[in-house]
């Protein structure tokens, strides 16, 4: 008894803090101009880390960077464990992100991701060299991108496959791949499973999973840029799987201790 009324009340402090977190959201939208279509997106970048740290510190997570995170402009990429992901890459690196073009119609959270500089992908777009012309265009006006390769979540133990189609952007524009890693630790110093959010687990099982865990740490590490110049997509895939594998091991080694 005593811990399902720890727990209700651990939901409901994070349903409260997200409220708020969005609340807020609207509030920064404004004083950052970003509903003004001529505000430009270079000046967005502050106030959407700001919310992004708000965002994951209402589920209890802390973000703690292992290096510090370069602001480099440039394509980002990073491990995929979780939809925590966004907030926390986000509340770190200078980055905008990609969503579908029907998500910009939702009430709420379409509306703060207009906010947020996010680049829509246009329906029927969807083959990869299409959206891989979209975000050059958008790495070209200035904005950095961040997409996850692995394009599905994990445990977080290892990377998966990585898919290197989209890189070709990174070559259109001769910009570096940004590499980062995320691992979720818990307060026993091993890699929490309440984070990860994958198989079969629905969105609200996930929600109240992070909810009633107490004590996430997502630690993040930058890895070193791979610049684009004398490879093809094939010879870049196989150096972020790589260096992204390595990153990985490494953070683990830093970071946990169970």
């Amino acid at each position: 008894m005593a811990n399902f009324i720890r727990n209700q009340f651990h939901r409901s402090k994070a349903a409260f803090g997200l409220a708020s977190t969005l609340l807020n959201g609207f509030q920064m939208a404004y004083q950052a101009g970003a509903f003004n279509p001529k505000t430009s997106r270079s000046t967005l970048t502050p106030y959407i880390q700001k919310f992004c740290r708000k965002m994951a510190g209402s589920f209890g997570v802390e973000v703690v960077q292992v290096e510090p995170v370069p602001q480099r402009h440039g394509l980002w990429v990073s491990n995929h464990i979780s939809w925590l992901d966004i907030p926390v890459v986000g509340s770190v690196a200078p980055v905008f992100f990609l969503s579908k073009a029907e998500i910009g119609e939702w009430p709420i959270f379409g509306r703060l991701a207009k906010a947020g500089g996010t680049l829509f992908i246009q329906r029927g777009s969807g083959d990869a060299g299409s959206v891989s012309d979209q975000i050059a265009n958008f790495l070209e006006d200035g904005s950095s991108v961040v997409f996850f390769p692995e394009a599905t979540t994990t445990d977080g133990k290892q990377i998966k496959k990585i898919y290197g189609k989209l890189l070709k952007a990174a070559i259109d524009t001769g910009l570096p791949i940004c590499p980062m890693v995320i691992a979720y630790v818990d307060k026993a110093g091993k890699l929490s499973d309440e984070a990860a959010y994958y198989g079969e687990r629905t969105m609200a099982q996930s929600l109240k999973s992070v909810a009633d865990a107490k004590g996430i740490t997502a630690y993040v590490l930058p890895l070193a840029p791979i610049y684009p110049d004398g490879h093809d997509q094939r010879t870049l895939t196989t150096l972020l799987q790589s260096a992204m594998e390595q990153g990985l091991a490494d953070l683990h080694s830093r970071v946990l201790t169970a």
